[in-house]
C-alpha cells in the first residue's frame, strides 16, 4: 500500500479528518453541516465525507470568490 499525503483526501473522510484537511474547527465544519453548505452524508449516527466531493465543494467555491 503506498502512503498517503496528507493533503490528498481518502475517499471516505471522518469529521475531524475534513476539520484537519480544511483547517477549521469541527465547531465551523459542523455548523457548515447544519446549514448545508457543505457535501455530508450519515453512516449510522456519524457523519461522513467522500474526498472526490469535498474537493469539487472547494474548486466550486474558490471559482465563486
Amino acid at each position: 500500500m503506498r502512503p498517503r499525503h496528507a493533503a490528498t483526501p481518502s475517499p471516505i473522510m471522518t469529521v475531524v479528518e475534513v476539520a484537519h484537511y480544511l483547517q477549521v474547527s469541527r465547531n465551523t465544519l459542523y455548523k457548515l453541516i447544519r446549514q448545508r453548505q457543505i457535501p455530508v452524508f450519515k453512516m449510522g449516527s456519524d457523519y461522513r465525507f467522500d474526498g472526490d466531493a469535498i474537493e469539487k465543494w472547494m474548486a466550486d467555491r474558490q471559482a465563486k470568490g
